[in-house]
């Protein structure tokens, strides 16, 4: 079974806006490998919206290897929009969630041993509440915002991370890998 992974850019002070990010070359490089490595993304509609940006690259390519590598690789990787007022999608590797996340999520886990990713806000607090998260990828930018969409908004219970690794960027940026810890305060394992 492929594990769940809750993968997302944020900035230094926890908010989730993409137009924050440093895009080089390295990010769209580090995306595209952990893309390969999946078999799903599920995505809610706003972030769903925001990566319709990829398929007129596919396209009309930009020139810069390591963009048009990650459109294509973004535009072939399927993805699980869930939404309560998109009535379809026209992304050919693209449809509409008709179960709930939980449902769907431990659905595609026994159909593949690939990773499943959860790609936007909402639903890695959605998936956190219902602890089916098996692995957090937070790739923290060198920015601070002030403002914006927190990350984990609206989690009920306190959660302790476990950190396994991380990755540094040379744009400042490192990706926090964690997994749920086990335990509770004070003798977290």
């Amino acid at each position: 079974m492929g594990k769940i992974i809750a993968g997302i850019n944020m900035t230094l002070d926890g908010f989730c806006d993409h137009t924050y990010g440093i895009a080089d070359d390295e990010l769209h490089q580090h995306y595209s490998e952990l893309l390969r490595s999946s078999g799903t993304i599920l995505y809610g509609r706003i972030t769903y919206q925001l990566m319709e940006y990829w398929p007129p690259i596919v396209k009309d390519p930009t020139g810069n290897q390591a963009v048009d590598e990650f459109a294509v690789i973004m535009d072939s990787t399927p993805k699980i929009v869930f939404s309560r007022t998109l009535e379809k999608v026209d992304w050919e590797s693209a449809r509409i969630a008709t179960r709930s996340l939980e449902e769907e999520i431990l659905a595609l886990k026994q159909q593949s041993d690939n990773d499943i990713l959860v790609g936007s806000p909402s639903l890695i607090a959605a998936a956190t509440e219902l602890n089916l998260v098996d692995q957090y990828q937070l790739c923290v930018h060198p920015v601070i915002a002030g403002k914006g969409l927190p990350l984990f908004k609206n989690i009920g219970d306190l959660r302790f991370l476990k950190l396994i690794k991380t990755k540094a960027f040379g744009s400042g940026a490192i990706v926090l890998y964690y997994e749920p810890a086990k335990g509770t305060a004070g003798s977290v394992q």
